[in-house]
């Protein structure tokens, strides 16, 4: 099972003052667009004024730059750590156990604008560039959807894809039975309604929930049974995709899911 997810664009500063090793980076095949983009972004980061532009950032974000000049030299912490946000958040990786941070290792990954896809505890330093960022003379969607796509192609089992659809441009996930793209729903007056900001919580939480089963589900039943033994409602929807189904009764923003 390969649970992918989608970056933050908030990371936690900090780290063990260990730099970056491609090496140790998960799908090595990326390597070469990894490095190359690193390089187009660090020379990017030189000029403050081009920077703010390509990254859409304000003048307010300006350490954004500085993160970015010193990545390849910077102190680096597990990705699940580096990004926060609401997803993370309700994730809270830090409080997992160690059995269960090394589930994650192996069946989690992240699918970052900078590194494509990487694994949970593959150690990164803070950056900033996001999936919509223009760099000069090179264009992300070109740059990763063949290379990811690729990768993840070559993945066997339960492919279970959370990430968000502009980072599914950016490699899509191999299109076979248990490839599977996760919707966060509630049911409203006798309908479906997909959510957009707070299904972030949702799939923290869902993602947690999978980590502490510690269970390396091979299909789409296997996890859709797992699920129902769990009271979380997760149900086929559209060709392609299963529903995780969330209260959303309650006074935004507490989205959760159907678990005691």
């Amino acid at each position: 099972m390969l649970v992918l997810l989608p970056p933050s664009e908030t990371k936690r500063s900090g780290g063990e003052a260990v730099p970056l090793d491609w090496s140790s980076l998960a799908f090595p095949g990326l390597t070469t667009a990894r490095r190359s983009l690193a390089r187009a972004l660090v020379r990017l980061s030189q000029n403050s004024d081009a920077a703010m532009v390509a990254l859409k950032l304000g003048r307010t974000q300006s350490a954004e730059i500085e993160r970015n000049r010193s990545l390849l030299t910077s102190v680096t912490l597990p990705a699940v750590d580096r990004y926060t946000g609401v997803l993370y958040d309700a994730l809270d990786a830090s409080s997992l156990t160690g059995q269960e941070r090394a589930f994650a290792a192996s069946h989690v990954a992240v699918h970052s604008a900078l590194f494509g896809p990487i694994g949970a505890l593959d150690a990164i330093p803070a950056y900033r560039i996001s999936h919509d960022s223009r760099l000069p003379d090179l264009v992300l969607k070109r740059h990763w959807s063949l290379p990811v796509a690729t990768v993840l192609r070559d993945e066997s089992g339960l492919v279970l894809d959370l990430r968000s659809e502009a980072y599914v441009a950016l490699g899509a996930a191999p299109t076979r039975a248990e490839s599977v793209f996760l919707r966060v729903v509630t049911d409203v007056n006798g309908g479906t309604r997909a959510l957009n900001h707070f299904n972030k919580k949702s799939k923290g939480e869902f993602v947690r929930a999978l980590m502490q089963s510690g269970v390396n589900f091979q299909s789409t039943q296997e996890l859709i049974d797992w699920a129902a033994s769990a009271h979380i409602i997760l149900r086929p929807g559209a060709p392609g995709e299963l529903e995780l189904v969330v209260d959303a009764s309650g006074p935004a923003p507490d989205f959760t899911i159907f678990w005691p």
